[in-house]
């Protein structure tokens, strides 16, 4: 099976077969089938790309039920730290993050139940990031935690003064004050 279970219930590392030859390469970068057979149901809705630079960190966003996300992230050019934290409240490994390096070259995807929050920061040049999503956006029911937030314990693996973020994410709020997702 091409799925690694991580040390947060739900969360999945799919590391899909690569045919690889002269002519270049070939995988199947998603099929039900083969997800369903790993425990992960969902009706994909929305696709998600961006293109970014070097240091830019997008997140860490959530969105409130009735528009939480389940996500199926995966790089398509460059490299990234792609960032979750558990933010189900029932969850014994609440307020616990995972972080996963990305890439075009390693191909894996990460796949983020509803009720984590998610970011990612460009380790390369650029890179594009791609995403499946089983909600739509809904931007009144978004929320977002403080990237740098100590009671998280991210290392994100390069100096502060390279990052580039949004004013918004900037301020988003800590753990402790964060707008809590039900699930």
């Amino acid at each position: 099976m091409p799925f690694i279970d991580t040390e947060l219930p739900g969360v999945k590392i799919f590391e899909p077969r690569v045919f690889e030859d002269d002519r270049g390469y070939f995988f199947e970068a998603f099929n039900q089938d083969t997800f369903s057979e790993a425990g992960i149901h969902n009706d994909f809705v929305q696709d998600n790309q961006a293109k970014s630079v070097y240091g830019v960190l997008r997140g860490l966003h959530y969105q409130v039920p009735p528009f939480a996300q389940a996500k199926l992230v995966r790089v398509i050019e460059g490299e990234v730290l792609d960032v979750i934290v558990d933010l189900r409240e029932d969850s014994p490994t609440y307020g616990r993050s995972l972080s996963i390096l990305l890439s075009a070259k390693n191909k894996k995807q990460l796949f983020v139940p509803r009720g984590f929050a998610h970011g990612y920061l460009v380790l390369s040049p650029t890179a594009e990031f791609f995403y499946k999503c089983n909600n739509f956006y809904s931007q009144k029911d978004e929320g977002g935690l403080l990237y740098n937030d100590p009671q998280l314990h991210i290392d994100w693996r390069i100096p502060e003064e390279d990052i580039i973020i949004a004013e918004r994410d900037r301020n988003f709020p800590t753990l402790g004050l964060h707008r809590k997702p039900v699930v």
